[in-house]
């Protein structure tokens, strides 16, 4: 969902769907959201990828490892995937590192499987955000039924981040009025970029979802009023320097979910595989 319209007022704005930011969408104050991105050789974002992808999956399985994670593939943009996973806190996910730390076999597991997906990969990264509650709007508490994820970027320029969370409001009371669709949920970079980075997630169960979000652009407009469009646009002509939208599709074969997830929605998130076809009874040999 198109969080600020930007077709309808004419800017160019990012809508995100990325990291599990809407994978866990908590209503918290609080939560840490890490994104690990991996940009894909040319033409190695396919099968190659989601087999090697698997393979640390089921070993994250095996472990019965407590930290789960989605793993989305981008339709837009650069080759990459990105791996979301959301804590309660540093300290949760500093508990996790150590259990890695003193299992060596699953972590020589891990570093086996590793190995094997970075033949694939032009470069990895990692970034951290804090989840902003007052900045998000109707967050999703998990990603059950969802297919695709927009993420918007957006960079806020320093000292006008009053102007960014009046902004923030004026597009929240607006979709109120107008009764759209739009849900997101909005992080803050911690660590891994420069400061003053936020990220909008959205999750999509189809992407007649996108074309909702786009035919609700006039609603939203005539909730905001002449006086509300002009208001949006100078906030944020003075509070963002840039902002980007991408287009990611979740991928089952690279995520590692709770079983309440695979419960509800089992089709998706570990599909039957067929099973093999039964071989033909061999002819009986005739007589002479």
């Amino acid at each position: 969902m198109k969080m600020l319209s930007p077709v309808l007022l004419g800017l160019s704005l990012a809508v995100a769907g990325s990291t599990l930011a809407a994978a866990q969408d908590a209503p918290s104050d609080f939560k840490v959201l890490q994104i690990f991105r991996e940009y894909t050789k040319p033409y190695k974002n396919g099968m190659a990828h989601d087999k090697t992808e698997s393979a640390i999956v089921q070993a994250m399985t095996k472990a019965k490892f407590p930290a789960h994670y989605v793993g989305l593939t981008s339709l837009s943009g650069k080759s990459r995937s990105l791996f979301l996973t959301i804590y309660d806190s540093f300290a949760e996910w500093g508990k996790d590192n150590e259990i890695a730390d003193n299992n060596p076999a699953f972590g020589a597991e891990l570093e086996r499987t590793s190995i094997a997906d970075g033949e694939l990969l032009d470069s990895v990264d990692s970034l951290v955000y804090t989840y902003d509650k007052d900045l998000s709007y109707k967050s999703h508490p998990d990603l059950i039924g969802a297919r695709y994820m927009e993420i918007s970027v957006f960079h806020v320029k320093a000292g006008h981040g009053e102007e960014w969370r009046k902004l923030g409001k004026l597009v929240k009371d607006a979709h109120d009025k107008a009764g759209t669709s739009a849900h997101w949920s909005m992080y803050e970079i911690a660590y891994g970029t420069q400061d003053g980075e936020y990220i909008a997630l959205s999750a999509d169960k189809s992407m007649a979802d996108i074309d909702t979000g786009f035919a609700e652009n006039k609603k939203f407009k005539d909730a905001l009023g002449e006086d509300g469009v002009k208001q949006f646009r100078e906030l944020f002509a003075s509070s963002v320097d840039y902002s980007r939208s991408e287009l990611f599709s979740i991928n089952p074969k690279m995520s590692y979910v709770p079983d309440e997830w695979i419960k509800a929605d089992g089709s998706f998130w570990k599909p039957k595989t067929a099973a093999p076809a039964a071989k033909p009874a061999a002819a009986a040999e005739k007589k002479p």
